[in-house]
Order: C-alpha cells, then sequence, then structure tokens
C-alpha cells in the first residue's frame, strides 16, 4: 500500500472544503485555540489536555471535548503510513500559535517526516487578507501546489517559540520577529501578540482600542452587530466569535447601549484619549501561554513589555 499525507488542518471547515476537492490523504483536524490560557511546553502529556481544560471551563464554561482531541492526534501514531505531513495554517496569531503547537508536537512524538505548510494571507487581486477556506477551488489548490518544505532552522525556531510562550518572559520573542524563515507571517503575529498586553500609558491592548475606534467611528445597533466589524477588522488576530465577544463584553463599561445605538460613554472617551491608564478597569483577566494580561504592559517606546507598576517588586 502506498503511503499517503497527513493533512493536518486549521479547523472543521477547511477539512470539509478539502475533502470536497479530493484532496488525497489523511486529514486531522486540530481543535484548539492556544492563543489564549495557560499553556505548558509538554503537548503529549495528559497535564496539557487538564490544563486546557480547566482554562475553556474557568473563562469561557465550556466543557472541552478532550476524547475529541484525543481521537484526532491518535492520527499521528500511525506516522509510518504517511508520506509526509502538510499542515493548513492561515496569517493570523489565532493559527499561528496552533501551527507552532503542532510542528511542537510532532517533535515531542519524534516523528520524522518532511513537513510543509501550505499558508494564506495576501492573495494577489485582493486587498484584505484571506483565510484558506476563503479561496476559490484553484487558488487553494494553488496553494497546495505551492507548498513550502519547513527546514531544519524553520523547527528549531518553533520549538524556541512555543518555550517562550509558555515561559514567562515573553519579551525574549523579539528577536524573532526579524528572523528570517519560511513563516512569512510570524513576524506580524509576533509584534501582535506582544500589543495584546495593555498599552502602558492608555491601558487598552490594540485589539481593545481597535474596538472602541471601532464604537466611535460607526453607527453600531447592536452587540452582534459590533462583533461583525470587529471580526472583519482586526488585523491579523484572527479571533473567533467566542473570543471576540468575551472581549467587548469585558469593554462594555466603556459603552452605552441605549435602544439601536451603542456608542461611548465619558469612560470610553477618556480612555481613547489616553487621559489615564484605564487598564484596571477592563475585567478581562486572560493569559496568554505563560502570562496573565495583566501582569505587564506594552511599552510603545521601549518597544518591550514592563512590568505592572501593582507587580513591579
Amino acid at each position: 500500500m502506498d503511503k499517503q499525507p497527513l493533512h493536518i488542518t486549521n479547523g472543521d471547515v477547511l477539512t470539509n472544503y478539502l475533502n470536497e476537492l479530493d484532496i488525497v490523504g489523511e486529514k486531522l483536524t486540530w481543535q484548539e485555540m492556544l492563543c489564549e490560557g495557560s499553556t505548558i511546553v509538554d503537548i503529549n502529556s495528559e497535564t496539557f489536555l487538564d490544563v486546557r481544560k480547566s482554562f475553556f471551563s474557568e473563562f469561557y464554561d465550556i466543557d472541552l471535548d478532550t476524547d475529541k482531541i484525543k481521537s484526532e492526534l491518535n492520527k499521528l501514531d500511525a506516522y509510518k503510513n504517511y508520506s509526509e505531513i502538510i499542515l493548513w495554517f492561515e496569517y493570523d496569531l489565532f493559527c499561528h500559535i496552533n501551527m507552532i503547537a503542532v510542528i511542537n508536537l510532532i517533535i515531542q512524538k519524534k516523528i520524522n517526516l518532511p513537513i510543509y505548510l501550505v499558508c494564506s494571507g495576501r492573495i494577489k487581486g485582493s486587498k484584505i487578507l484571506k483565510g484558506l477556506a476563503e479561496l476559490n477551488a484553484e487558488q487553494l489548490i494553488n496553494h497546495y501546489k505551492n507548498r513550502v518544505k519547513l527546514n531544519s532552522d524553520d523547527l528549531d525556531l518553533v520549538k524556541t517559540i512555543w518555550g517562550i510562550y509558555c515561559g514567562k518572559d515573553h519579551n525574549l520573542l523579539k528577536p524573532y520577529i526579524i528572523t528570517v524563515s519560511s513563516f512569512k507571517y510570524l513576524s506580524n503575529c509576533l509584534k501582535a501578540h506582544l500589543e495584546r498586553f495593555p498599552d502602558s500609558v492608555h491601558g487598552l491592548n490594540a485589539l481593545e482600542k481597535n474596538i472602541l475606534e471601532i464604537v466611535k467611528s460607526n453607527t453600531i445597533k447592536s452587540k452582534h452587530h459590533l462583533l461583525g466589524y470587529v471580526l472583519n477588522y482586526q488585523g491579523y488576530y484572527g479571533f473567533g466569535d467566542l473570543q471576540i465577544s468575551r472581549i467587548i463584553d469585558k469593554l462594555s463599561v466603556f459603552f452605552t447601549n441605549e435602544g439601536q445605538h451603542i456608542h461611548l460613554n465619558r469612560n470610553g472617551h477618556e480612555a481613547l484619549l489616553g487621559q489615564h491608564n484605564v487598564a484596571t478597569e477592563i475585567d478581562n483577566n486572560m493569559v496568554y501561554g505563560g502570562l496573565k494580561k495583566f501582569d505587564f504592559q506594552f511599552n510603545k517606546k521601549q518597544n518591550k513589555l514592563v512590568k505592572t507598576v501593582l507587580n513591579a517588586h
């Protein structure tokens, strides 16, 4: 029996799309969103799943289906049946953190197969970045034909980045923003990650500030309306409904909802003006890998994370 590729996709939608196009090979669908919540280096462990299960329960009141995750990941154990591994992940932070974890899992399982990457983003003739499932059949197949083989330096790079992400000093990611690699969007994603921490002047992170700007500049009729705007104008984050809804809820202290109109209240306008640091007014105790969001702030002048004053001791 001839060996076939193993395709690891970023979600069910893309897996179904590949099946519709009769892309040959086994499909493994990644079922996690590791850009939020605590993580540990050893992905191939029960402890990792326990940590993730606790996160989803605490932050989203969701019972993580670890059996489903294990069922998909068990496909990696049949690696001797595969000719190569093909990763299908996109340009954004959501996908890149997952992709980095997947590659580390492959390394941790000591699977020695060629690894290729199919990554979408900038598309000829389009002004906006596009996800893989947004491509037409011809575009997607062309991406597949032009897949990039990852080399040993690429693998070492993501192994290092995963270790830093799970650790306590995310400033160590900074040198890798300018590192040349096969991951053409990694630089943008690492910048976006550091800017997820509150700004050291006004206390809003990049996405929170963007959401307030959207409310200020547009006629927003409802939370659902705002959600649609943010999903379409979030840059390199790539967050889904679940994540954006939570962030909007945490920012509600800056909104006034009057019937069919959501607009900024006085606190919201002052937050955008940067008159004082509003970080403590946002009840968003999110964790990114090994760091709590509120333990650090991003200092634009120094271009690095600095300890939050309350925790600087």
